[in-house]
């Protein structure tokens, strides 16, 4: 039974070091990707940024392409769960403007982050196999949008040029897309939430009611 548990222990303290050891690791990539670009980036100086060898590297990453998209799941799915959350704490109704605020306040918007992100959709446009994870992150995204518009229809209706949910999800994403666009070109995290913010709203009433 005390060999048992010192063995239990042991592995639990392994665990928990390779778990530390490969977030320091994708917290050091990401430095290093949106410093330099990926396709410029050695698993070397990724190893040297985080302080650890090759051989703690490829323990957790079998290339310098894994580690790339893991670091870009992980920040996706951050993304997705911030849009989520802050679109989830509103009634039955929707008070677009309240969800917008809390949207463009929560919602990463790191210029660090979009090197990184239009460094992997680059690299996407040219690998198929790596387009279709980014088009199941973007899918996922708006269909966390849409399901949570569909649960406020009832109560007012969207914009008909809109058409629909799905529609309406699209256009947000595009409009996150634009702004994004915009920030890594004049670097301005508080003006890119502001025209967010107004493009959601834009987007998602008439015009004259905030509620959808």
């Amino acid at each position: 039974m005390v060999e048992g548990t010192v063995v239990e222990d042991t592995t639990r303290r392994v665990t928990r070091r390779r778990v530390r050891t490969r977030a320091n690791l994708l917290d050091a990539a990401f430095a290093v990707f949106a410093a330099k670009g990926f396709g410029r980036v050695s698993i070397e100086e990724v190893c040297e940024a985080a302080g650890y060898t090759r051989g703690a590297f490829y323990s957790n990453f079998d290339s310098l392409d894994e580690l790339f998209f893991a670091l870009y799941q992980q920040r996706a799915d951050l993304i997705a769960e911030q849009v989520s959350g802050a679109l989830a704490l509103d009634g039955p109704g929707l008070d677009v403007t309240a969800a917008a605020d809390r949207v463009t306040e929560v919602l990463l918007l790191d210029r660090n982050w979009l090197l990184v992100k239009t460094d992997f959709l680059v690299h996407a446009a040219r690998a198929p196999e790596v387009a279709r994870t980014l088009l199941e992150h973007r899918a996922r995204l708006r269909r966390a949008i849409a399901d949570r518009l569909a649960r406020a229809r009832g109560h007012a209706e969207l914009p008909a040029v809109l058409v629909d949910v799905e529609g309406a999800a699209h256009a947000v994403v595009a409009a996150y897309d634009g702004v994004t666009v915009q920030l890594l070109l004049d670097a301005d995290v508080e003006r890119a939430r502001v025209w967010l913010k107004q493009l959601l709203t834009a987007l998602l009433t008439d015009g004259s009611d905030t509620t959808v």
